[in-house]
């Protein structure tokens, strides 16, 4: 398997813009590097041609999609800690409808399956999400991910991906979505790579717990890939 900088395609002519919302404040947690996990998907965004702008609040970052292609979330639930207030940003909720509603591409990374929890229009875009009680995940270490689809242009050609990573398991998903990447546990499939074009084209990627992680040329192949194909790149 070839890189992303050489396998995901010719960088455009003028950078697109790529907004990543990274976890911080009441979207960080104990166990996600955001800052770190959140450089290595920048870097891995601006090796393939995009101009990025990394966002420390996922709150803030809502309000900065203006003429941006493609939404990244790299952030954790911002109701973790049951006392948490809950809070709605008009500006980012506008910001966030307006983009979907023009069709940005949206890229979900590992923990955004539990993020953006006070703005109902993510978890319907991406079609899946972490529930407490129901999912689970084995214990961090060395993982094989099985590629269903290898006809998809996110996942076209590619072998399993072997990686050192958390998998997660008991997702809960909305039915028609077009799994590319899954992993076995206790005999049963578990989606970890999947797609969706309405309301607008959304890749959710559920790998990238640290920076073990993005030491896999897979996985920066299918971020590349993937951002190139939720914000209509080929």
């Amino acid at each position: 398997m070839r890189t992303p900088e050489i396998d995901a395609g010719t960088a455009p002519a003028h950078p697109p813009r790529a907004v990543i919302a990274s976890g911080a404040a009441r979207y960080a947690d104990p166990w996600h590097p955001f800052a770190e996990t959140s450089g290595h998907l920048a870097a891995v965004l601006r090796a393939d041609g995009w101009s990025v702008e990394v966002v420390e609040d996922p709150d803030v970052a809502l309000t900065r999609l203006e003429g941006a292609a493609l939404l990244v979330v790299n952030a954790g639930d911002p109701w973790l800690d049951p006392g948490a207030r809950r809070f709605v940003s008009p500006s980012a909720r506008e910001g966030l409808d307006a983009a979907i509603a023009r069709g940005i591409g949206l890229l979900a990374i590992h923990s955004a399956l539990s993020s953006l929890r006070d703005y109902p229009a993510w978890r319907a875009a991406i079609g899946g999400s972490w529930e407490d009680g129901t999912s689970r995940h084995p214990e961090i270490g060395e993982a094989r991910v099985r590629i269903v689809d290898a006809t998809h242009p996110i996942t076209a050609g590619m072998d399993d991906v072997e990686l050192f990573d958390e998998r997660y398991t008991d997702l809960v998903l909305d039915d028609g979505l077009e799994v590319l990447a899954a992993h076995e546990q206790d005999g049963t499939r578990h989606p970890l790579v999947w797609v969706r074009e309405q309301p607008t084209r959304a890749c959710v990627c559920a790998l990238g717990h640290d920076a073990r992680a993005y030491a896999s040329p897979a996985l920066r192949t299918i971020i590349a890939r993937a951002a190139r194909w939720t914000a209509r790149l080929d």
